[in-house]
């Protein structure tokens, strides 16, 4: 059965959070596929998995990613 997750940041680097994402979709997490959409002050992010583990995994990294990548905005743009 597949399990699917739709994460959607809100934020104002919406480019800064797509572009950190990007790589990552070309290193697959095993068993998933993953899309990052850019929208007018958020970020989608979908994910499909073959199964719960899968996709608790992919969950995990890409909100990590993605939480780096926000603090990391920040701290540049606060210098």
């Amino acid at each position: 059965m597949t399990s699917r997750a739709e994460l959607t940041v809100r934020t104002e680097k919406v480019d800064v959070i797509a572009g950190a994402l990007s790589p990552e979709l070309a290193e697959r997490i095993p068993r998933t596929k993953v899309s990052v959409e850019k929208r007018e002050g958020e970020v989608l992010i979908r994910i499909e998995a073959d199964d719960q583990s899968a996709l608790r995994a992919a969950l995990n990294s890409y909100i990590r990613w993605t939480n780096v990548a926000e603090e990391t905005a920040k701290e540049a743009g606060s210098r």
